[in-house]
């Protein structure tokens, strides 16, 4: 028998148990006993479940009971607000980077995203996004069997909508009462908004880990350009589903450290899974088919990883930091402005002012803003290049021991350091600085945040230009630079000097900018003190600049104030003389936009007036003399590679310790500094001097400046000379009209005016006086002096000398001897003629050379000069034939010829010494031999007359004797 036949008899006798009588009535009433078991149950489980519904209802209503109907408004400020990164750009919108902040997040519209990233995120997070209303109940349930089971989750039993909710409006907390409300407000925001702004927003709040640099990274655009280098929109498969997989976790599924290295094999593993889990899910859910599938699951997705990126605060250090000093400045001052204080509570109010910046600094973070500057990214950049180069910096000396903690290696050195800033004269726009040499050896910014005495970059801003609006100097006016001692506010006195240790007697203005003299500028400043001078330093945000200390302190304007000035505030206070007088405050935020493109500041240029525009431009004109091949800022110049119309200032300090260089043209003002962090005196080490070293930079920063951008750096128009200046010839001791007198003396000069100070009187420094000189120095004559010494022409009176503040008259004369200007000017000496009652001392060294006669000068003081006597022979009597005065010369010429000759000395009373020693020039005494009677021709020669003829003039050439007789002379030695 078959074993089908075998399983066919079995059954039939199976089926006969089943179909006999007594069979059948068991079966009946077991049916009645279970269905009836099963109404029972039935009708117990729909009362149980009506029960448990209704305390499932209750148990819901009661977590949520506390949480608040939201509005729209309400749910989409709290869905929306997220920070995203601040980002920075240079002039012309060049991109710099992103403020610094513990996440970046950059933000992108739904319609830039890859579709691969949409399809991997809903495949993988939420496969009924599209067709739910916010929750999912069949997925609530799988999620509480598996966190039961504690099973593996890899879905989760929230939806996109629920993940959003838990993100921007409630917590992280596991519970119950969370979860509820949850779910609630999801119901809602899916009533309010729309799929794609949902998914837009998820997108862009979601935390996907690390970037390559170690930063910590929110936003799906973030994500694609710090893992893989590429724009969101350009996203590959397997790039979108490993993006897709990290909000879940991911810390432990992104690839980078926090210190910027891809983890080993064991560290990328679970992302790597995460990935692939990813990819199965579109696969699943259609949206790549399974050659797509194959194709990205075998790809090596590590070899998309993008290198580490330098930030912007890496990158570009002190442009950042200044950026972001100077954006929380202007963010702070709105908010309070909203809050309702004063700007000025924040400068007055420290804790307020601190307040303020702190909440400015979380704005900036979070807020999204776009900061807009002025710098311009190709000159910075070569200027960076040059200051790198630069191979003539002083030695660098090491000061500190700080090393760093992992290497070892000595950190911080005290190098010399350079500060410089570019400014628009038209705008105060920062266009360019050099912050320092190295920010990892010192993140001071020495363009801006430093503060140091200025040298003679202060003459013309304190001193000079405030001396021409008040109208008591002008370029053409007489300063002293002589000695002299002055008393300091505290009591002490002071001899200041030049920097070269000479005085240069009477100077012009002009002359004393040009050659950068200290004495001549503290006179001029002398004549302002009581004017308030430093009002014009404070109106123009010399912030350090302190009334109480450096008011009255004659240092000041030779740029030692207490406190010091910063590279950009010496900077913007010349281009207020390039800019018609008008200051202008730096900038270097043009604008600030809130990330929907709404610009929350704009800065705005606010001139004040400082100077009139003729006092600027006669201060403009008087530094281009300081440009020139003549003046202390001529190198500088020399080294440019391209010409313009210069005007400017440098500036040394004492001990050489800061060395300064500031000039403008019609378009830019360029201020550089150069010294130590810690002050130390700059040394010739390189080769060249500090200031030849400072002026060589200068213009090398501004060539690299130039290769930008030639038509701006190097302008072919001049600076335009305004209404109201005149040209006038001057006396050169006084400024006023010339005289006459001036005129004889040779002293008039020739510059520009304020027409509102031009001069208009006549100098009356000068008179006609008789004078006698003696060692240089011009007295008073006696009665009895010699008329041939008295001299009577031009001099200074008594008068001007005090108003130039000279007490010493032979110091003055001193020093303007050999200065060819008062060649033909006499100080007379207050002091008395210096005379003695007795007659003068022989007169020695008296010799003939050639046909020169000289002699030794008498040391007595009073002698005024010396005559010179000669007579033909030993017997005959002598004759005065010279008067010599005493200082210009001990020789004469003789043209006499033969015989002795001898000198006696006078002074001041007339009085003459006894003769010197005679010197013989020739052989006076020799007798002539007779000449014998010609003789008649025999025949007289043609025409008639003597064909003949001879000089007869012996001339003797020998030189006088000390031991010949000296001839008698006149008894008073006078003719």
């Amino acid at each position: 028998m078959s074993n089908y036949d075998k399983f066919k008899e079995k059954t039939q006798s199976f089926y006969q148990i089943f179909v006999n009588k007594y069979t059948k009535k068991g079966a009946n009433i077991t049916y009645l006993v279970v269905w009836n078991l099963i109404l029972i149950f039935l009708v117990i489980g729909l009362i149980g479940a009506s029960f448990a519904g209704g305390a499932g209802a209750g148990y819901f209503a009661a977590l949520v009971k506390d949480e608040k109907v939201r509005s729209y408004e309400d749910m989409r400020k709290n869905i929306y607000n997220y920070e995203e990164s601040t980002e920075m750009f240079f002039a012309n919108d060049v991109y710099l980077g992103k403020y610094r902040a513990d996440l970046v997040r950059e933000e992108v519209a739904l319609e830039n995203v890859s579709e691969h990233l949409i399809n991997a995120l809903v495949s993988t997070e939420d496969e009924y996004f599209f067709e739910h209303e916010g929750v999912v109940p069949k997925a609530i349930v799988r999620a509480l069997v598996q966190e039961v089971t504690n099973s593996a989750n890899q879905t989760g039993g929230s939806t996109l909508t629920q993940q959003l909710i838990k993100n921007q409006v409630l917590s992280n907390e596991v519970s119950f009462d969370r979860k509820a409300k949850e779910i609630l407000l999801a119901l809602r925001l899916e009533n309010y908004f729309s799929k794609d702004e949902i998914l837009e927003a998820y997108l862009n709040v979601s935390p996907f880990g690390r970037d390559s640099s170690g930063r910590n990274i929110a936003g799906a655009q973030t994500a694609a350009e710090g893992i893989f280098g590429v724009d969101i929109s350009e996203l590959t498969i397997p790039q979108a589903a490993f993006i897709a997989g990290l909000p879940q976790s991911p810390f432990a599924y992104t690839p980078f450290t926090r210190s910027a290295e891809v983890k080993d094999e064991a560290g990328l593993a679970p992302g790597l899974e995460r990935m692939r889990y990813v990819l199965h899910r579109m696969n699943a859910m259609g949206k790549i088919t399974d050659e797509q599938y194959e194709e990205a699951i075998a790809y090596d997705i590590t070899k998309d990883f993008t290198a580490p990126t330098n930030s912007a605060i890496e990158q570009y250090p002190h442009v950042t930091f200044e950026i972001e000093n100077r954006a929380r400045g202007i963010i702070s001052e709105q908010l309070a402005v909203q809050d309702g204080y004063e700007i000025s509570d924040l400068e007055t109010n420290k804790d307020l002012r601190a307040e303020y910046r702190n909440l400015a600094d979380t704005a900036l973070r979070q807020n999204g803003y776009r900061i807009y500057t002025t710098i311009d990214k190709e000159i910075f950049d070569k200027m960076q290049v040059v200051k790198d180069d630069f191979p003539y910096f002083d030695v660098t000396h090491k000061f500190k021991e700080k090393t760093d903690p992992e290497t070892g290696e000595l950190l911080d050195t005290n190098m010399e350091q350079v500060g410089a800033i570019m400014l628009d004269n038209k705008t105060g726009a920062i266009k360019s600085f050099v912050g320092g040499r190295d920010f990892s050896i010192s993140e001071v910014n020495f363009a801006t945040e430093t503060y140091r005495h200025n040298g003679s970059t202060m003459k013309p801003l304190l001193g000079y230009a405030p001396a021409y609006e008040l109208g008591t100097l002008q370029p053409g006016s007489i300063l002293a630079d002589t000695p002299m001692s002055v008393e300091q506010p505290d009591g002490s006195f002071w001899e200041p000097t030049n920097w070269n240790l000479k005085f240069n007697g009477l100077v012009t203005v002009r002359d004393a900018v040009r050659l950068s003299h200290n004495l001549a500028a503290i006179r001029g400043y002398m004549g302002i003190l009581d004017k308030d001078p430093l009002d014009f330093l404070i109106k123009q945000n010399f912030s350090q600049i302190d009334k109480q200390y450096d008011e009255g302190n004659f240092s000041t304007v030779l740029g030692a104030p207490t406190y010091g000035v910063s590279v950009e505030e010496n900077t913007a206070g010349y281009v207020t003389f390039a800019n018609n007088g008008n200051y202008l405050k730096p900038y270097i935020i043009e604008k600030i936009e809130s990330k929907d493109g709404e610009i929350i500041y704009e800065h705005k240029v606010e001139p004040v007036q400082i100077y009139s525009p003729q006092t600027a431009y006669l201060m403009i004109d008087t530094m281009r003399d300081v440009m020139s091949s003549r003046g202390t800022g001529g190198p500088a110049v020399k080294n440019l590679q391209f010409s313009a119309d210069w005007s400017g200032k440098t500036g040394t300090t004492q001990d050489t310790e800061d060395v300064w260089m500031v000039a403008s043209n019609p378009n830019i003002t360029f201020g550089l500094w150069l010294g130590y962090e810690e002050k130390r005196r700059l040394t010739n080490d390189p080769g060249y001097t500090p200031t030849q070293r400072s002026q060589m930079l200068w213009a090398q920063l501004l060539n690299a400046a130039y290769e930008v951008n030639p038509e701006y750096i190097a302008p072919t128009e001049r600076f335009q000379m305004p209404g109201g200046i005149v040209k006038r010839s001057y006396c050169k001791l006084s400024g006023m009209l010339p005289s006459d007198l001036c005129r004889q003396a040779g002293l008039v000069g020739e510059d520009l005016f304020n027409a509102a100070f031009a001069p208009t009187k006549v100098d009356d420094s000068l008179t006609v006086g008789r004078y006698v000189q003696i060692g240089g120095v011009a007295y008073e004559p006696l009665g009895s002096t010699p008329s041939e010494f008295v001299k009577e022409g031009p001099m200074l009176k008594p008068d001007f000398l005090k108003k130039l503040q000279i007490k010493d008259v032979e110091e003055l004369a001193k020093y303007m001897e050999n200065k060819s200007i008062f060649d033909n000017l006499t100080v007379l000496s207050t002091d008395p003629l210096p005379v003695n009652n007795q007659a003068p001392k022989q007169v020695g060294g008296v010799s003939i050379s050639g046909s020169t006669l000289s002699w030794s000068a008498s040391p007595e003081k009073d002698v005024i000069g010396y005559y010179v006597y000669h007579s033909a022979n030993s017997s005959g009597s002598a004759k005065k034939i010279a008067s010599v005065p005493a200082g210009k010369s001990t020789s004469t010429n003789l043209s006499q010829g033969t015989g002795f000759y001898y000198v006696v000395a006078i002074n001041a009373s007339g009085k003459v010494s006894a003769p010197s020693s005679s010197a013989k020039l020739g052989d006076p005494d020799k007798k002539e031999e007779p000449k014998p009677e010609p003789k008649p021709p025999t025949t007289p020669p043609p025409g008639g007359g003597n064909n003949g003829g001879g000089n007869g003039n012996g001339n003797g050439n020998g030189e006088g004797d000390d031991n010949s007789t000296d001839p008698p002379p006149d008894s008073n030695g006078d003719d």
